[in-house]
């Protein structure tokens, strides 16, 4: 079943703006919630925005992104950096022994920031999309975007802030499946 909705999944960027009934966000957002975590932390906060007036706001922050405008709703993925007594950067620094240093002296600010990007809302946004995509709703991740302008405007508290936003929705539908490499393409055995 996970492999013919993979199969069906597409970047939609034209949505009908049809409204979503709440029980199906709200099982997008639980899909999200069981998510699994480092450490079982569970940094996050999902905010739904389904107010139309701040999709557009929204959409604004997101470097004018129009398209956003026609989803008939965003979720936006946010998250603080787990407490250093977790691992913090002692997980990053054991991952790249050779700028270990560089690491350990980083900025509070710069290091919470880049840190972020790479992880803690990813597996629970991609587990939203695929709920969504059984409900037959359409999404798009939307990374480009002022994080602290969005932070800022969502009234969020520290620590956390916006991390990814997701546009959802009943597609359109005249976005096409892009290809996918082949198996063989992305796949090795034990080692390259």
């Amino acid at each position: 079943m996970i492999l013919d909705l993979l199969k069906k999944r597409k970047s939609v960027r034209n949505f009908t703006g049809e409204e979503v009934p709440e029980k199906v966000t709200n099982y997008i957002l639980d899909a999200g919630r069981l998510s699994p975590s480092g450490g079982n932390q569970q940094p996050w906060k999902f905010g739904l925005i389904t107010d139309k007036e701040l999709i557009n706001e929204i959409s604004d922050i997101a470097y004018k992104q129009s398209w956003i405008k026609t989803a008939g709703f965003l979720i936006v993925l946010c998250t603080y950096n787990v407490d250093k007594s977790c691992g913090g950067r002692g997980i990053q620094k054991a991952r790249y022994p050779g700028i270990a240093e560089i690491i350990d002296n980083m900025d509070d600010e710069i290091y919470t920031k880049l840190h972020l990007e790479e992880h803690q809302t990813k597996i629970p946004g991609t587990h939203m999309v695929m709920a969504a995509l059984e409900h037959g709703l359409g999404s798009t991740w939307v990374s480009y975007f002022d994080v602290d302008k969005l932070t800022h405007f969502l009234n969020l508290p520290k620590p956390y802030i916006a991390s990814e936003i997701i546009a959802f929705g009943y597609p359109v539908n005249n976005e096409k499946i892009t290809d996918k490499k082949s198996f063989d393409e992305v796949v090795f055995y034990n080692k390259f």
